[in-house]
């Protein structure tokens, strides 16, 4: 696994050094824009509609609109100085019992793994939770964002879930036409409890599947066994036939340019220290 992030785990006087891991993927088929009469990848272009030309980042600055057409402007510096402090620690601040929060809350999932696989301070941590039944809520800086968290034990490892702040889960009160206060007859509610338990099993997520996604990949599988394919001009890409293999390129082209920035961000590390 990618290591996403480092730091520790800490409560009270206990400092827990880790990494996170992300724990889930998409599995979205991404498709790329081609120009119909030629087949070209189409590029974005970032423009401005006033002076009629193409922006550079450089020329880019960020504005908050409080008023149609009215902007307050905040430099890079601004900004900086309002970030939280980057102190690399998931500092957890209180304990709950994992029912008291609604899944609504729950946003992203993080695997956590110790940095020393024999550190005894994480398998405490684990086995205390486990134990309790308890879950530590925390905060933690990523990316310059500072997010709310839980800590919870997910089989033998520890997993972090971002959860939204409370004034991010908008109020379900402003939802329109929900029946509110209705008499229902109690022959038909004890028919739609009796349906219920009729369907009630034990969750098995091997089950499910997204049948879309799986007929989506067969149709594209189809199409390039059969040579359906158009290439862009000017492109004469590899001609690779099976869907696994075009997608294991992708994958080990995604890790040779994430190693060639990693030896490139080493080197200059090495040139700064000599």
């Amino acid at each position: 696994m990618h290591t996403m992030w480092k730091g520790s785990i800490s409560f009270g006087l206990v400092n827990i050094p880790i990494k996170m891991y992300a724990a889930t993927e998409e599995k979205n088929i991404r498709f790329r824009y081609l120009h119909k009469e030629c087949q070209t990848p189409i590029k974005m272009v970032r423009t401005c509609p006033h002076c009629e030309k193409e922006v550079s980042w450089d020329e880019i600055v960020k504005g908050f609109e409080y008023a149609d057409g009215k902007y307050v402007l905040m430099e890079k510096e601004e900004l900086e100085s309002l970030q939280p402090e980057a102190n690399r620690a998931i500092e957890i601040l209180d304990f709950v019992e994992l029912s008291q929060i609604d899944p609504i809350y729950f946003d992203k999932t993080y695997f956590l793994g110790a940095q020393d696989p024999n550190h005894k301070a994480y398998a405490l941590l684990r086995q205390a939770l486990d134990e309790s039944g308890k879950i530590g809520v925390a905060q933690v800086t990523i990316r310059s964002k500072q997010t709310l968290a839980v800590i919870r034990v997910y089989g033998d490892c520890l997993v972090m879930e971002t959860i939204f702040y409370p004034d991010e889960v908008r109020d379900s009160n402003q939802v329109p036409n929900v029946p509110v206060g209705m008499e229902l007859p109690e022959k038909e509610m004890k028919m739609a409890i009796q349906l219920i338990e009729q369907l009630t099993t034990t969750f098995d997520p091997e089950k499910y599947q997204d049948d879309y996604r799986n007929a989506v990949e067969q149709a594209i599988e189809k199409k390039v066994s059969e040579e359906a394919i158009v290439e862009a001009p000017g492109q004469k890409p590899e001609k690779i036939v099976d869907l696994m293999e075009a997608l294991q390129a992708s994958l080990n082209a995604t890790k040779g340019k994430a190693q060639r920035q990693s030896n490139k961000a080493t080197g200059k590390k090495k040139k700064a220290t000599s």
